[in-house]
């Protein structure tokens, strides 16, 4: 793919999708591409986590680590795992397998707040659209609660 190319696939992941061209520029050239065969382990539940991962190419499984609940998840195409892992230190709370040959974009915790850094204008619109998805949850948890509550009266 060009260049090019990869700033577009870029732009379709929800969170780098309110970054200007310049800053999805500096991802695109800094991602480290990685192959990884089939039934290989990316990463292991537990283990601590300095970047996130957009499949490029092929489904990844996350099955949950014993300290975390949940069902086994597939992703593919277009899904960045580990969002958060961008922003501040934590461990995988699943194991990611390679369900057929992968390839993942690899983004370094370091690359991404670089990136932030050089452009001022991504950091704040990166922050208002977290801002946004957060006062979102929190609606729909406001609601939860709401039902809730009146099941319990």
């Amino acid at each position: 793919m060009s260049l090019d190319d990869d700033i577009a696939f870029f732009r379709r992941v929800p969170l780098f999708s309110a970054l200007d061209k310049e800053a999805l520029r500096i991802l695109a050239i800094g991602a480290e591409t990685r192959i990884v065969q089939t039934g290989s382990v990316l990463f292991y539940a537990g283990e601590l986590a300095d970047g996130g991962y957009l499949v490029a190419e092929g489904t990844v499984l996350l099955e949950p680590g014993s300290f975390a609940e949940g069902k086994d998840v597939r992703v593919g195409v277009g899904t960045l795992i580990g969002e958060m892992a961008l922003l501040t230190d934590m461990v995988w709370q699943a194991t990611a397998i390679a369900q057929e040959p992968v390839t993942v974009l690899r983004l370094p915790r370091s690359l991404f707040r670089k990136m932030l850094e050089g452009y001022p204008a991504a950091a704040v619109a990166l922050r208002d659209l977290i801002a946004k998805r957060l006062n979102s949850f929190q609606r729909e948890l406001s609601t939860v609660k709401k039902k809730m509550e009146k099941g319990g009266s």
